[in-house]
């Protein structure tokens, strides 16, 4: 929410989470701010005003995903924990299902 407020997004914006093709594993996870909601999307809410939105496709490989975020001393930056991956790559960026 704070990182949102100091890049100049207002209250409309969500955090929208995606999956691309790409990475070393064949699927990498995609974060950006948005404000255009699609047909289809599945809508969470986060927590402390946030919305997380994922469109139908990436949800199939999302489903029961946790995000975190983490500034502990292994590094800052969100992690993501999928069940549904087969294999991840070692900076945690990429999978396959």
């Amino acid at each position: 929410m704070e990182f949102k407020e100091t890049q100049g997004y207002d209250d409309s914006y969500f955090v929208r989470v995606a999956v691309q093709g790409g990475g070393c594993s064949g699927l990498s996870y995609y974060l950006d701010f948005d404000n255009k909601p699609k047909e289809g999307d599945q809508e969470f809410d986060a927590g402390n005003g946030m919305k997380v939105v994922v469109d139908m496709k990436s949800y199939l490989y999302l489903h029961g995903t946790e995000l975190e975020f983490t500034d502990g001393l292994n590094g800052k930056g969100f992690q993501f924990y999928n069940p549904n991956a087969t294999r991840t790559c070692g900076c945690g960026e990429s999978f396959a299902v």
